[in-house]
């Protein structure tokens, strides 16, 4: 704790926090540590015991994801509340679990949009790697239904969810356009030159061109 607080810059905390993380760690030097540290699964979960959000993307770094039991990561997710913790713990942590599918479904049900936002983020990761058995028809009627008027995090993993299956399956793509034009979902989010629109049909449209392309 004393080594991540002497790694404090001022300037990083400010960008952090403009993005809701609150912490000034530069995320290079943290790998480092962790590079350093390897792999301690009992100082991982004493790091993400002391709430510390530098810590607790250490905890992240330095653990072994398959050895955490179901209701330990339910737990963690809901006391991830920092975008970064929680996105790091889904994508490095959750989906190399054993428990992930299980989780998945609990979470994308939770009325609580932060812990159904991983959920999503979950569901998407299968429909693009691993769709057998997901029904994407249904899928597409719940993004239709309820991703308009959703809170930010969760409208942001069902618009994830949305382009993925436009982008993985052709036979959707049509109908995942249309929801994206009739919501108009992050139309008008700004993106900086040379990256790709968040806005689904522009970011299906061009990730199907570029596969085409190559």
């Amino acid at each position: 704790m004393a080594e991540l607080a002497a790694l404090e810059d001022p300037k990083a905390r400010e960008v952090n926090e403009r993005h809701g993380d609150d912490h000034g760690v530069n995320l290079g030097r943290l790998r480092a540590i962790a590079k350093r540290l390897r792999t301690q699964q009992e100082l991982a979960r004493q790091l993400w015991r002391t709430g510390d959000t530098a810590a607790r993307l250490l905890a992240i770094l330095v653990c072994r994801p398959k050895a955490f039991e179901r209701d330990e990561l339910d737990v963690m997710l809901r006391e991830a509340r920092t975008p970064k913790v929680h996105d790091w713990l889904v994508n490095n942590v959750v989906k190399k679990n054993p428990h992930a599918e299980e989780l998945r479904l609990a979470w994308s049900a939770d009325p609580d949009p932060v812990v159904a936002s991983a959920g999503w983020a979950l569901t998407t990761e299968r429909v693009a790697r691993r769709p057998e058995g997901l029904d994407l028809a249904a899928l597409l009627d719940v993004i239709e239904a309820e991703m308009r008027d959703a809170p930010d995090r969760l409208q942001w993993a069902m618009n994830n969810c949305l382009a993925q299956i436009g982008i993985e399956h052709p036979e959707h793509r049509a109908r995942a356009i249309d929801i994206g034009e009739r919501l108009a979902v992050l139309k008008d989010y700004p993106t900086s030159p040379g990256c790709t629109s968040p806005y689904a049909p522009t970011w299906i449209t061009e990730m199907v061109r570029r596969r085409q392309d190559s």
